[in-house]
């Protein structure tokens, strides 16, 4: 019945079309089949970013410790393509896990995406130097091997936590009927 609510929600089910810091195109059916944890965000956020992003690779090397699970796919996608081009994504995300890709495009096909999963984002003043901070959504998603949202996670949920309910969803996954 949750699979079926989520579904109705319509969360995440829209298409992206965004090139991954390679310049390689990606579009969201690239990644059927696939587990997915999908972090929206910007690389020169000060703070938080860099913190789910640590969260995030985290809690995909301690599913990759545990035998016999499927593989987990790290994504981030990007708020700020102003600023945030396939060379800027390779270098930032190179910090990180080391299968983590990044996806950017040009502002519609970032605004696309991010519309998709209903993700809020919102560029502030600039300073003097012409540089801003983007508020945005501050959530770790898990998509399915059928691409469906089935699961959400806030600043409050550890590594360890996220790594058990992606854990429990592996355990419990029934594909839906198309």
């Amino acid at each position: 019945r949750r699979r079926a609510e989520l579904r109705a929600l319509a969360l995440g089910q829209g298409d992206f079309q965004l090139r991954d810091q390679e310049g390689r195109p990606r579009c969201k059916a690239d990644f059927r089949g696939q587990w997915v944890l999908l972090y929206f965000g910007f690389t020169h956020c000060p703070d938080v970013c860099p913190e789910e992003l640590g969260k995030l690779s985290h809690a995909v090397e301690l599913l990759e410790q545990e035998p016999g699970l499927p593989p987990l796919q790290p994504l981030f996608i990007t708020v700020d393509p102003e600023r945030d081009d396939a060379a800027a994504m390779g270098r930032y995300l190179r910090d990180f896990h080391p299968r983590l890709l990044g996806l950017t495009g040009t502002p519609e096909e970032v605004r696309a995406a991010g519309s998709a999963y209903r993700v809020y984002a919102s560029a502030g003043p600039r300073d003097e130097d012409g540089d801003y901070i983007v508020d945005h959504t501050i959530l770790i998603y898990l998509l399915g091997p059928d691409g469906l949202f089935l699961d959400c996670y806030g600043r409050s949920k550890s590594a360890q936590d996220i790594a058990r309910s992606v854990r429990r969803h592996m355990d419990t996954y029934e594909p839906l009927p198309d």
